[in-house]
């Protein structure tokens, strides 16, 4: 680069976020797990050994400023690429090259950003050069590598997962925004707070507000209803294909378990807000009345159905409230997963009995010679017992009686404990005499 260029260069118009990228390892925010002496890049860098790695984490959480300061400790060229914009002949240019540098002595830190955007091909395409040292692979992605990423390639990277930046991380950032400025945001202190709650985590997308706000002409101090007038909210993060929809469903779903009644309700607050299909949580809905309630309360399955078929007829905004209703009555019902556990119990049994007939007894004889062979024979009517209990046996011939359904002692299902246990006092007499 001749003088002229850098000098333009260095008189161009950057943004406050760019301005304020760490020059150092020290002064990335919110990461010190991986970063600090006894995290693995903090000895990474101590020992001069860097390997190549993933790093997971949601924007704006530092991924591509610590690839830039790893090349930089560790005196590697540095080639950064998109996988958005980047395709096969562009990693081909820099496999050439970073042979080219290897030759002379120098090594290449190739970090590619949205690693995860290149297909199953493109991600082989790494597995030479980075086996046999000619780059070191940093990757950067907001997706789970576990889902978007190639065994092969994992199990030649180390997975380094960066943290959303916490409150004090994002406070750090302001605090370095107003000296960078020279001035202090026109906010006032619950404004301050809102701002850091609007940016969700993403340290950029903080910044690039904050340099909105110092724009502003006057005196005037924002409260929260004026800062939201002039600076909007950073959309949450989900991805009804990805990794967060998966969280985020598993995180009602336990919470529905555990019968807690207001993080069931913040969960699914979070699925509607990120755009998630109120259909599909009414499915999940309905599942978990069989799974997890069951007979411990019979009405919660049709709850669920209802609540199902209420948003299907009235749709977004007025059906959600349905579905709500069916989110508190299931967090509040009495658990049991007797059923699940009693279907699986008798699954797992029919696989190994395999073909055994029915007993002839409880068999239908359509046909004369059905009846010669003694199918129906000597059925017992239950209506006809005093009791409505036969007791007589349904079980294949030759086959022991297993116990599947074992109710627990609560809501409706202690009743049913109660049935069976009585059925099965009839059962051992009638079968004793």
């Amino acid at each position: 680069m001749t003088p002229a260029e850098t000098l333009f260069e260095a008189n161009a118009p950057r943004p406050l976020a760019d301005r304020l990228r760490p020059a150092a390892l020290d002064e990335v925010v919110g990461q010190d797990h991986l970063l600090d002496a006894e995290g693995p890049i903090g000895r990474m860098v101590a020992g001069s050994t860097l390997t190549s790695i993933i790093l997971w984490g949601p924007p704006g959480s530092g991924k591509t400023t610590i690839a830039r300061l790893l090349a930089a400790y560790t005196d590697q060229e540095f080639v950064l690429l998109s996988a958005i914009f980047s395709g096969v002949a562009d990693l081909r240019k820099v496999f050439e090259e970073a042979k080219r540098q290897r030759d002379a002595g120098r090594g290449t830190l190739l970090f590619v950003d949205e690693i995860h955007r290149f297909n199953r091909a493109q991600q082989d395409g790494f597995l030479p050069y980075v086996e046999d040292g000619t780059i070191i692979l940093i990757g950067a992605t907001t997706e789970n590598p576990s889902f978007e990423l190639n065994p092969p390639l994992l199990s030649r990277c180390q997975v380094l997962v960066l943290n959303r930046l916490d409150d004090a991380a994002l406070e750090g950032l302001l605090n370095r925004a107003e000296t960078e400025m020279g001035s202090s945001l026109p906010v006032d202190s619950d404004a301050r707070v809102a701002l850091r709650a609007m940016a969700d985590g993403d340290g950029r997308y903080l910044l690039n507000m904050a340099e909105m706000l110092f724009t502003l002409s006057g005196d005037r101090i924002l409260n929260p209803a004026a800062l939201a007038e002039v600076v909007q909210r950073r959309a949450p993060l989900y991805d009804k294909g990805q990794e967060s929809h998966f969280n985020l469903i598993s995180a009602l779903h336990k919470s529905l378990r555990s019968s807690d009644v207001d993080a069931s309700l913040y969960w699914l607050a979070r699925m509607l807000v990120g755009g998630e299909d109120p259909l599909y949580i009414a499915r999940r809905l309905v599942r978990f009345a069989s799974e997890d309630v069951g007979l411990a309360d019979p009405n919660a399955l049709p709850q669920a159905l209802a609540g199902w078929d209420t948003y299907e007829r009235l749709g977004t905004p007025e059906g959600e409230l349905a579905i709500a209703q069916v989110v508190l009555y299931l967090a509040s019902a009495p658990k049991s997963n007797a059923a699940y556990k009693a279907l699986g119990k008798a699954m797992s049994t029919a696989k190994k009995t395999g073909s055994l007939m029915p007993p002839k007894n409880i068999l239908n004889a359509p046909t004369g010679l059905m009846k010669d062979l003694g199918y129906g024979e000597d059925y017992q009517y239950d209506h006809d017992s005093p009791d409505g209990f036969s007791g007589q046996n349904c079980f294949p011939d030759g086959m022991e009686r297993e116990l599947f359904y074992q109710p627990v002692e609560r809501g409706f299902e202690r009743e049913i404990a109660k049935r069976l246990t009585y059925w099965e006092k009839l059962r051992s007499e009638r079968s004793d005499g």
